[in-house]
Parts: C-alpha cells; sequence; structure tokens
C-alpha cells in the first residue's frame, strides 16, 4: 500500500498519513492567555507567534523545517514561524518594512487590505518586479486606517507553504469596541504535497481530492425518495452538464490538515481568559483554498468589525469567513466554562478549533461537523425557474455548446438583441447599455444580466441564468441552520457601515463581470478569457463606479481588489460597509462600488489561490 492509497474507517475516508479531522486528543491544553498588551496565546506544541510592534520591521523570508502530521516537510516563511509574526502598526504612522529574500526563487509581501502607493502593494508583473533570491526590498508607506488586516506572498504557490501573518493596527482615536482581552485568530491550511502537485493534479482531475461523489447506495436512495423518473431527470441534468451537486472544494481535508493559529486540529489552540472579561477575537482567513464556517457553542458573537472595518455590532450564532476576509467578534465568555472555537471546512471534510478557557488545563467538548451539502438548482444560477418538465439540453447555460453555432438571441435574457454585428470575443466587460443611467448608489443594480459571446466556448461549461442576490443567503451548507438548530448566521446584508459613507456619489457607469469557468478542465477566467489572455479595466481616476459580480460557476469566490475598497450595496446607502475582499455565492450576483482615487496598475482577483491564475485582472487607473 503507498502512502497515498486511502484506509476506510467507519464514516471517514482518510489517507496512511495522519490526517487530522479534529479529533479531539485528549490530552490537556497547555498554553498562556495574554492581555491586550500581548495578543497570542501558546499551544500545547509550538511557541506563541511574534508580535512585532513599531514603525521599522525587518522581514526575513526562508524555510523551515515543521511537522503537522507526523512527518517533516519544507515550508516557506516569515521570520520563522507559521503564521508569520503579527506585526502591529499605529494609524497616522509611515511604516518602514525591509524584507530579505532568502528563499531560491523570487518572493514578494502584499499588504492585504492596506491603501497604499500601487508600487508599494507588493504584486510581481503589476506593482513591482519582486524580490530576487538573496536581495533586500524596503517597503515604506503611511498607515492611512485601522484594524484587523493580514499579510501574504503573492508569489507563485508561496502562500501556501506558509508565508502568511496577520496585522493589526491600533486607532488614531478612542476604539468604539470595548474588550478587555484581545486574540488574533488565523486560519489556514497545509498540505504536506507541494502545492503545484496539487495544481498538476487538479488539472489532469478537477475532482480528485473529492471522495464524496456519488455512489450505487446513493441512486437507490434518491429513487426510494423521489422516484425513478425524477431521479433520472436529476442525474441526466449533472450528467449532461459534466457536474457534480457534490463539488463544494476543490482541495479537501484528504490532503489537508487545517490549523487554527499554526496548531492542528489534535492539538489545539488556547486563549485564556479572566472572570468579567470581554474577549476580542480577530479572525483572519488565510487559507490557500478553505472557506471556514466559525461557532463557539455556547456562546454569542457579536460581530463588530468586516475586513478592518467598523460595523455596527450585530449578535450571531455562526458566520462564514472565505479565504481573504477577515471579521472581529467579542465574547462574553462564562468563568465557570471553557469553549470550543470551532471552524469547520465548507465541505465538512475537516475543521480547525482552539478553546477559550478559564484554565490551561480545562478542556471543551468538539462538536460534529454538520452533514456535507448539496448543491442544487440555486447554485446553478436557475433558481425560480420550474425544472420538472424542461429539456436541460436546451438551457444556454450547460456545458458542452458550442457558442459560435448557438443562436443566442432565443437564449433567456438575450431577446431582442442582435450578436450577429458584434465581435464581442474580447470584450471584458459589459458596457453601459444605450443611456440607461446606473441605479442609485447603495441598492445595486437592477439591469438585465446579459451573457457577452466570450463566455461561450470550451473554457466556459455554466452560464447562470437566474443568478439570485447573494447579499441575503448564508451560503451553501449554511441555509437551514436557522430553523434546524436555531443558530442566526452572518449574511451580507447583516453588515451596515458604523460610519456614514464616505463617497454618497452615485455611480457613472456600471461594468459587469462573469466569473467563469469549466470544472472539468479546471480552467477559470472572467467573462470566459483568462488573465494571460485579458485586456486590462481601465477607471478613470476620481470616478465612481459600480462592478456587477456575476457568478457562472457553481463554487464560492472571494473576489479581491487591490488598492481601493469595495463598497459593499446593501440596500443602506448612508451606511455602506467597505470591504477588500467580497464573497460571490455559486450562481449568484453581487455588486459594489469603488472610488478611483488610487494611481496606478492593481490586481483584481479570485483570492482561491490555484483559481487566481485564470481567475485574474490587473486594473488601471488614470
Amino acid at each position: 500500500m503507498t502512502d497515498e492509497e486511502p484506509i476506510v474507517l467507519p464514516g471517514a475516508l482518510i489517507s496512511r498519513r495522519r490526517f487530522v479531522t479534529g479529533a479531539a486528543s485528549g490530552a490537556a491544553l497547555l498554553g498562556l492567555g495574554l492581555p491586550t498588551r500581548s495578543l497570542f496565546a501558546a499551544t500545547s506544541t509550538r511557541q506563541p507567534v511574534p508580535n512585532l510592534r513599531g514603525t521599522s520591521f525587518d522581514i526575513n523570508i526562508g524555510y523551515k523545517t515543521v511537522n503537522y502530521t507526523g512527518r517533516e516537510r519544507p515550508a516557506t516563511t516569515f521570520n520563522g514561524s507559521v503564521p508569520g509574526p503579527i506585526l502591529r502598526w499605529r494609524e497616522g504612522d509611515r511604516v518602514t518594512l525591509r524584507v530579505t529574500n532568502h528563499l531560491a526563487q523570487d518572493s514578494s509581501i502584499h499588504w492585504h487590505g492596506i491603501i497604499l502607493p500601487a508600487n508599494m502593494d507588493g504584486v510581481p508583473g503589476i506593482s513591482f518586479d519582486g524580490i530576487k533570491p538573496g536581495e533586500t526590498f524596503t517597503y515604506q508607506f503611511d498607515v492611512r486606517q485601522n484594524g484587523t488586516f493580514w499579510y501574504h506572498s503573492h508569489s507563485r504557490f508561496q502562500e501556501q507553504t506558509g508565508m502568511y501573518g496577520a496585522i493589526v493596527i491600533e486607532p488614531k482615536r478612542a476604539d468604539p469596541v470595548a474588550y478587555d482581552r484581545d486574540y488574533v485568530v488565523v486560519l489556514s491550511d497545509w498540505s504536506d504535497e507541494k502545492p503545484e502537485r496539487i495544481y498538476a493534479k487538479l488539472k489532469k482531475q478537477s475532482d480528485y481530492y473529492n471522495f464524496r461523489e456519488r455512489t450505487v447506495g446513493d441512486l437507490w436512495r434518491d429513487i426510494k425518495e423521489k422516484g425513478l423518473a425524477q431521479t433520472r431527470r436529476d442525474r441526466a441534468m449533472w450528467n449532461q452538464m459534466r457536474m457534480s451537486d457534490r463539488d463544494l472544494s476543490d482541495v479537501t481535508g484528504y490532503t489537508y490538515t487545517f490549523l487554527m493559529n499554526g496548531a492542528t486540529p489534535e492539538d489545539g489552540w488556547l486563549g485564556l481568559f479572566e472572570h468579567g472579561e470581554k474577549v476580542r477575537l480577530r479572525f483572519v482567513n488565510a487559507a490557500a483554498m478553505t472557506i471556514f464556517d466559525v461557532r463557539i457553542p455556547g456562546l454569542k458573537m457579536k460581530v463588530v468589525a468586516a475586513d478592518g472595518q467598523n460595523i455596527e455590532p450585530v449578535s450571531i450564532d455562526e458566520f462564514r469567513i472565505a479565504v481573504a476576509e477577515t471579521y472581529d467578534v467579542v465574547v462574553e465568555p462564562n468563568a465557570d466554562s471553557a469553549y470550543t472555537i470551532f471552524a469547520q471546512s465548507i465541505d465538512r471534510t475537516g475543521y480547525a478549533r482552539g478553546i477559550l478557557s478559564p484554565h490551561a488545563d480545562w478542556a471543551a467538548g468538539v462538536p460534529s461537523m454538520d452533514p456535507p451539502a448539496l448543491l442544487g438548482h440555486r447554485d446553478m444560477g436557475m433558481g425560480g425557474m420550474d425544472h420538472s418538465q424542461h429539456d436541460m439540453s436546451s438551457m444556454s447555460g450547460m456545458g458542452g455548446m458550442n457558442g459560435s453555432k448557438h443562436d443566442m438571441s432565443k437564449m433567456p435574457g438575450m431577446s431582442g438583441m442582435d450578436h450577429s454585428k458584434h465581435d464581442m470575443s474580447g470584450m471584458q466587460v459589459v458596457p453601459q447599455k444605450g443611456n440607461q443611467a446606473p441605479d442609485p448608489a447603495g441598492y445595486g443594480s437592477k439591469r438585465e444580466i446579459t451573457h457577452i459571446a466570450s463566455e461561450f466556448g470550451p473554457n466556459v461549461d455554466m452560464r447562470a441564468q437566474t443568478p439570485q442576490d447573494g447579499l441575503s443567503d448564508p451560503g451553501i451548507g449554511l441555509r437551514e441552520h436557522q430553523s434546524l438548530y436555531g443558530r442566526r448566521v452572518l449574511t451580507y446584508a447583516d453588515i451596515r457601515g458604523l460610519e456614514r459613507t464616505r463617497d454618497p456619489r452615485d455611480p457613472g457607469r456600471e461594468i459587469e463581470l462573469h466569473l467563469t469557468g469549466n470544472m472539468s478542465r479546471y480552467m477559470w477566467s472572467i467573462n470566459g478569457i483568462k488573465f494571460a489572455d485579458a485586456e486590462l479595466l481601465r477607471l478613470s481616476y476620481g470616478e465612481r463606479v459600480r462592478i456587477n459580480l456575476v457568478n457562472d460557476t457553481m463554487m464560492t469566490h472571494p473576489i479581491h481588489l487591490h488598492g481601493m475598497w469595495s463598497d459593499l450595496e446593501t440596500g443602506e446607502p448612508d451606511f455602506i460597509p467597505r470591504k477588500h475582499t467580497v464573497i460571490v455565492q455559486p450562481g449568484s450576483k453581487i455588486s459594489f462600488l469603488v472610488t478611483a482615487d488610487a494611481i496606478g496598475g492593481w490586481a483584481f482577483h479570485c483570492h482561491l489561490i490555484y483559481h487566481m491564475p485564470g481567475m485574474f485582472r490587473e486594473v488601471r487607473v488614470s
């Protein structure tokens, strides 16, 4: 038996390596809980992640051997720790960061969510040339914001191998959030496999890491519950699309060990508190590919900040945090109990965990993971349509269609449009339609979704025909949690900025961007065009523009715009929340406003690391 062959255990499928899905070790968790002035606690197996405070920093990029699975493997690190040091800045200061590359290949650091000059953004090929082996690059910029952010490599797949860390920026004025103790909670995913090997496997077989595909037993159960005719229609639809209703994650717990502050689920991370304290938890999702659903059984969480920006506090039981997002929550634990911080992957193949406790030797029970969800019509962008009598072969959203031979005028949402005389193959965005003025700021776009010619071809296997509004959707796997478990789940519709909207102008124009792909071929793109073939997305300095994102795939995509805020349109024009990363749910749409106030070239991409090579654009503000 090889190392990669699976071992089947009751209710699980794991590899021969120590596959940690989160079973409690039973050993006492050792650690040190510290007050606000020192934010990290130790784990039972690792030293606390360092805190670096001030205005001048030296960061060394290098190799380190780590062991998360029972095997030693090489990692790439910042200053020798995974996660990297917590960088503590103060709003209004000018920081200088000297970064020396000790790797054998080029590297970089991107300061995620930080507003700064384009040449300090740290994206090789767009904002600078990267940091050559043996060289030092000096980043220097003014800190113009406060809150919880993070930093990571933007070179190759180095982020997957350990190059990430948190940033905490203290406000210049009084903090509107009251708390007594403060912890950073960095979530991430680790694989013993080299990321290049993972990517190569996905390109050859996109479902390589998915061991929950349908079986004969599932077929017989469906026939019993739905009947033969309905089961046949359902399976014919999925088979024709060459898709699976169980593809929630490209990379799963089969190869990933999920970490919380660098601790495995076996070891756990520990944060201590004292009687009567309010504890602020700064969650950062620094994973390469994993979206987490977070809850603390027995504790309500008051969400006070999203992506480093203060919001109107909202009390919830559970929240989804996409790759690259940050959320700050305040909890008030009881000194008579210990609590598990439980972060399960979106596909329910594993989890990261920690513990909040008044005593270092107290343990807390680990909850069972929720059952994995199944994708449905809503996640295909077909919500609200009657499919019971529908011939799926005629749907324009289905894969395997040749766009060059298809009569687009007969497609849903395309009637009345003459495409025969328009060469749209090179278009990146859908321009303003006629003389129609953009809808008012804060409410999103009410325009009809349009699929352009570049979305038709072998690199796109699906197009959402009736995409749902993604604002009030908790997301696949969370939609029934209120009714089933009584858990209130955070949605984007719950987020309201604490301060008034800084730029209340209505947008001058709208740009529609479709997140596209061919899952079976593992090809990702925007508007059907991969980054290597795409033109620049150009903005005029000072303009206010609306970006409409339409997810034409059945995967959740976290979309990140560098250098400028994404003002999320939630129907509250006076208190629009600002984000740097926006979840776009499968088969859904969402919109945000951008004030183009940053001259230069900026990256705009899906933050799932193996999607990024194709689902990427350069935004040029001039």
